[in-house]
């Protein structure tokens, strides 16, 4: 599958890859997890090779295999194992149209298969190498045009958008209009899906002569280029996967447009799942010359043991309807067209911040280091106090003099739950082993009440940039014990070592 290595390549512009969107209006693409849909043979690189299904994940090769043997009379034959693989081979063949080489297949079949099941509202098929935790991890070790280069690292800020689209930006402040605020759109009726996907089921049959109802067909080239476009993608599937969107923030000196991008352009930003959660987090200053913290999106060299600090405050909760002042400047009738009525309109009371994750990455120093044994999520987490609506956490981290590497870390803000449109993705019922049995997706079609916003509890949060150390020896005449000099407060101590208290 897709990887992010070819854009550390040194022939890359570092300069106009300071940012990295994190989360969308089509999911999250933070978390890695060591789940390819499909591999590459060692022996031939261009052999495609369907992976096993894992606890938690199942690749849509598999399913495909397991759909076409289910309708197998004799499912130990040799002829079933055939068609079998061939389904496996002819739905990695066909790409993000894999779905097409099962013309009989519907969206309820193909269950969960390719989707993160443990993540955080994840993108539709969402591929472990294109992560923001893998593009941190992974090291390009490679040469430079002209001759070698030295080790180079991703060093980016994250950001969150709406990317709906629509140029409706910022649509997540509330959690409503599944129709109107994401991309989940589809026929008003049966009728009309029929009208639409005769047009692909015409283009196959000219091609194939029939169509099979129990085994896999070939998405051979002519074939896809008789296809109407809309049908390459499972955009039937994927319509369970769009959300309300994200938001970026920016700690900036003012909100003039220079502003703005210079706090873009150092990576003082953060993003969040659409609510406007206050996020702070700060390597705070070491030793005996106290200067200033350096904020979220900061690189330096580092030989101490470092000390951070997280500050946080939930979103303020909405309110019904639209404020005064913007009914009075547009009126009932224009609120209504943009927004249904409902506009962004806070209250007085802020959402309670539940908890702070901290994710500590270890870039790699050889190309054979495994993803997962350097991406620690969360390394810790934090609960907040449950009184309060703010939150403050200090931690250090003595094994960064230890491991003597380069060592990245960022936080995770997370809120007490709330409902959120298509928080539940395909909504599985589950057998006792966790296992999805039945899929019930939230349609973008008529199938869907289209007043039904597939509300699903939902816990919103916020992900500071990175913060970048480069681990350097101390100088001789170093104190061995200078480092930590930051405050951890009387609070609640938290686990592993971290300390959380009220933000005053």
């Amino acid at each position: 599958g897709y990887t992010w290595d070819k854009q550390l390549a040194p022939e890359q512009d570092d300069e106009s890859q300071r940012l990295l969107e994190v989360y969308s209006g089509h999911g999250n693409s933070e978390e890695y997890r060591d789940q390819p849909s499909v591999i590459r043979s060692p022996e031939d690189p261009q052999k495609l090779v369907c992976p096993e299904s894992s606890p938690g994940f199942e690749p849509c090769c598999q399913r495909a295999g397991e759909l076409v043997r289910a309708r197998c009379a004799d499912q130990t034959s040799k002829a079933c194992e055939q068609a079998v693989s061939e389904a496996k081979q002819n739905y990695l063949a066909a790409g993000m149209s894999g779905h097409l080489t099962l013309p009989w297949a519907e969206v309820t079949d193909w269950g969960e298969c390719d989707q993160c099941t443990d993540c955080f509202n994840p993108a539709f098929s969402s591929r472990p190498g294109g992560s923001a935790q893998y593009i941190l991890a992974k090291t390009h070790f490679g040469k430079a045009t002209g001759g070698d280069a030295a080790p180079k690292n991703a060093q980016l800020g994250f950001i969150a958008s709406s990317d709906n689209h629509s140029a409706q930006p910022g649509t997540g402040y509330k959690e409503f209009g599944r129709r109107k605020f994401t991309e989940a759109r589809g026929p008003e009726s049966a009728k009309w899906r029929d009208r639409l996907f005769d047009g692909v089921r015409s283009a196959m049959e000219k091609q194939l002569g029939s169509v099979p109802t129990k085994t896999s067909i070939q998405l051979t080239s002519e074939l896809r280029a008789v296809l109407p476009p809309f049908a390459l993608p499972h955009l039937e599937r994927q319509a369970s996967f769009f959300l309300t969107g994200g938001l970026v923030a920016v700690h900036s000196a003012g909100r003039n447009r220079t502003q703005i991008w210079d706090a873009l352009e150092r990576r003082e930003v953060y993003g969040t799942s659409g609510d406007r959660i206050l996020l702070w987090f700060d390597l705070m200053p070491q030793g005996k010359d106290l200067g200033e913290a350096l904020p979220m999106g900061s690189a330096s060299p580092f030989s101490a043991i470092p000390s951070f600090r997280v500050r946080a405050a939930g979103s303020l909760e909405e309110l019904p309807g639209c404020p005064a002042w913007s009914k009075q400047a547009l009126g009932d009738a224009e609120l209504e067209r943009l927004c249904r009525g409902e506009c962004h309109n806070p209250g007085s009371k802020r959402k309670r911040i539940r908890e702070i994750q901290i994710v500590r990455i270890r870039p790699q120093q050889r190309p054979d280091e495994p993803m997962r044994e350097l991406i620690e999520d969360p390394w810790k987490r934090v609960a907040c106090p449950a009184d309060k609506d703010t939150c403050e956490v200090s931690f250090e981290d003595p094994d960064y003099v230890v491991g003597r590497r380069d060592v990245v870390y960022y936080v995770r803000a997370v809120q007490e739950p709330t409902p959120a449109v298509n928080a539940g993705n395909v909504r599985c019922e589950r057998d006792a082993s966790g296992k999805c049995i039945k899929a019930n997706p939230c349609y973008g079609d008529y199938r869907t009440d289209p007043t039904d916003d597939c509300l699903t509890p939902n816990q919103e949060r916020a992900w500071s940039s990175p913060i970048f150390l480069h681990y350097v020896d101390p100088p001789p005449s170093a104190d061995a014990d200078a480092g930590v000099d930051a405050d951890a407060g009387d609070g609640a101590a938290g686990v592993d070592g971290a300390t959380s208290v009220g933000a005053r």
